[in-house]
């Protein structure tokens, strides 16, 4: 890393600290989990200082890296009975997600900003044995003061598009000598492992994606199979919209009205949840919020009644209650969502042209005939309207076994990932 390049980058982290502080403050409002425990951000801890390298260190920034980190937790506790581990995350929904992978003797705190400071207050107080940093989350000060200290890192289930490589060459005075400073980097693809190397990264395997082996939570399965039988009507799903696509759905509602269609919005963002339910009631829709449920099930299945999924943690009840799933993010040029999971729970996916966070992914799918491609929501709208049509009842069975079968067919990384962890140690 060049000394310029390195010493503009740190004036511009410093300066930023205010900033951020405001920034938690603000975002605390509408999400109190921003509130907790800010200084952990800074690097002071009311956690007890760790006397020896014990802990193995995984940093999952949000929600769905969290749930990879979930997999992946579960494989090295397998591999290495009675692991520690230090779980370091960047939002609220990925702290509140990683809690409940937690066992006796782990510690849950934040990232470290990165500035040295923190930085080194953070691997000083902690001392982990190893850092797996997964997918994307490599940091300039954070490479650079591991590396110093002595902890290994390794980027882990790592992806690599083609915009966020673009971003990332605009600083390559900086993340060139990150990537290459990483001690290993195991990517989920061969198009990943490429991305990566070019920008310096020594790429040792390709191991596939972590959230293949992820399972539905069979509890929720179970309890989507039991309300289905009492829906009379199919249900299409607009899964993880991000802000612009509700609209867009409710413009296509307006070209060709859902008719015998029950229709489930779950926004990405549970912030979102409150304008997402005015939008729908403004523009006539009942609203029927999934906290208001209970254990019964939807409400109002007589009514031409919108559900909205307000809850955190039950995507795999949403996608197995729906039919076919609308793939937020991918409406608008937001890169996407991960379809992962709506394929493992059987609900056939149709994507917009903005897929580029999970390219790979997304063409496996579409080969696979778990998804399918649409130019924008209104002909999203169109097709899921076709596929739920009666006539269609066949047709619509076997794409949500061709789902099923998708997911399984890449399911290993976990095992595979776990035995590079544990060999990383042995070294």
């Amino acid at each position: 890393m060049s000394s310029f390049h390195h010493a503009v980058y740190n004036l511009l982290v410093r300066a930023a600290q205010p900033l951020l502080r405001r920034k938690l403050a603000r975002r605390a409002v509408a999400e109190p989990g921003y509130g907790v425990a800010i200084e952990e951000r800074f690097g002071v801890y009311a956690q007890p200082a760790e006397s020896r390298s014990e802990l193995v260190w995984v940093h999952a920034v949000s929600l769905g890296e969290s749930r990879a980190a979930g997999v992946l937790l579960a494989a090295l506790r397998e591999a290495m009975p009675g692991v520690r581990v230090l779980l370091t995350h960047g939002t609220a929904t990925g702290r509140a997600e990683g809690a409940r992978y937690l066992h006796e003797g782990d510690v849950q705190v934040w990232q470290p900003w990165d500035t040295p400071a923190a930085v080194q207050a953070f691997l000083q107080h902690f001392k982990p044995r190893v850092g797996l940093l997964m997918e994307t989350e490599v940091w300039p000060n954070l490479v650079w003061q591991a590396q110093r200290a002595g902890v290994p890192l390794a980027l882990v289930n790592a992806r690599m598009s083609d915009k966020s490589m673009s971003s990332a060459l605009r600083w390559a005075g900086l993340m060139r000598p990150a990537f290459a400073s990483l001690t290993a980097v195991w990517a989920q693809t061969d198009a990943d492992a490429q991305r990566l190397q070019q920008l310096g990264a020594k790429v040792q395997a390709v191991t596939g994606n972590l959230k293949f082996d992820a399972q539905p939570d069979a509890i929720q399965v179970a309890r989507a199979k039991g309300w289905r039988e009492r829906i009379p009507r199919p249900v299409v799903m607009l899964a993880s919209s991000r802000e612009g696509e509700e609209a867009l759905w409710l413009e296509a509602v307006k070209a060709q009205a859902s008719g015998g269609v029950q229709v489930l919005i779950v926004p990405r963002h549970p912030q979102r949840v409150d304008e997402v339910e005015l939008a729908l009631q403004q523009a006539g829709h009942l609203v029927s919020r999934r906290s208001q449920w209970g254990d019964g099930g939807p409400v109002a299945l007589d009514s031409p009644t919108v559900w909205l999924g307000d809850s955190l943690g039950e995507m795999a009840l949403y996608y197995s209650l729906a039919d076919v799933a609308l793939l937020g993010g991918s409406f608008a040029p937001l890169g996407g969502q991960n379809l992962i999971e709506a394929a493992a729970c059987g609900c056939p996916v149709l994507m917009g042209p903005h897929t580029f966070n999970f390219a790979e992914v997304a063409e496996q799918a579409l080969a696979a005939g778990a998804a399918w491609r649409c130019a924008d929501m209104q002909g999203a709208w169109q097709q899921a309207l076709q596929w739920t049509a009666p006539e269609q009842a066949t047709a619509l069975v076997s794409a949500k076994e061709k789902a099923r079968v998708f997911a399984r067919a890449h399911q290993g990384a976990a095992a595979k990932t776990a035995a590079l962890v544990r060999d990383l140690l042995a070294q």
